[in-house]
């Protein structure tokens, strides 16, 4: 958290520098209460770890997933509050509903074998976003948020608890007369590492995992946003 509250205090202070420079805008034109739908594709990378009660160690991978984009939705809702002729703050919450996977697969002597899978979804951010008027009808803005969501497993390991990080993301906003705005926006969520450990209670053979084995990724989310709302 700490880390995020400098970074966002260093960007204020950008936006503030470039004020002077932006001539005939006028932040008041975005502020309000705002709502939104968002179409996204999001993509994916882990780092991923599984190490056996024998010492040994390989990677954990999605060949499914990783790297790849997807297309999936969210809801946005906030507010712009002007805090100068050319720069406005940008409050709100963010909710897309995109899974992700992690798999593995574990073998060894004994018991210490069997495959696993971490999905991850139903991510929520709570952002910031310092907002420059560029003109009357257009702006931009660099995004900071919290990010949570949601874990589940498969196979016989123990459940890992919620994800958390940080995103980060630069984007515009058109607003036209009617209050119907667009914001495009790109950007990334580097979450926590998760980790969980066999549970040694499958049944026989290939499904049982050794309670010293454990399995670790640390995925982060980039995504690209095109959104379409209402300010009222």
């Amino acid at each position: 958290m700490n880390k995020l509250n400098k970074m966002l205090c260093a960007a204020l202070t950008l936006v503030l520098i470039s004020v002077g420079n932006i001539a005939n805008s006028d932040s008041s034109n975005f502020a309000g209460p705002y709502v939104g739908l968002q179409v996204l594709g999001l993509g994916a990378e882990f780092d991923g770890q599984s190490n056996s009660s024998a010492g040994t160690s390989s990677a954990v991978t999605d060949k499914a997933q990783a790297g790849a984009t997807v297309t999936t939705w969210g809801i946005e809702g906030g507010y712009t509050i002007p805090v100068g002729e050319s720069l406005a703050l940008d409050v709100g919450a963010q909710y897309l509903e995109g899974k992700g996977t992690v798999t593995g697969t574990n073998s060894g002597a004994g018991a210490t074998a069997g495959n696993v899978k971490f999905t991850f979804d139903k991510h929520v951010t709570f952002y910031v976003a310092p907002t420059l008027a560029l003109s009357d009808t257009s702006s931009l803005y660099l995004k900071m948020g919290v990010s949570e969501a949601d874990t589940n497993v498969t196979g016989d390991i123990t459940t890992p608890g919620t994800l958390s990080g940080e995103m980060w993301a630069l984007g515009t906003r058109t607003v036209l007369e009617s209050g119907i705005f667009i914001r495009t926006e790109a950007g990334f969520t580097s979450y926590n590492g998760i980790s969980a450990h066999g549970k040694g209670g499958g049944t026989a053979g290939a499904d049982i995992i050794d309670s010293g084995t454990s399995f670790s990724a640390e995925p982060t989310i980039v995504h690209g946003t095109v959104s379409l709302g209402f300010r009222f």
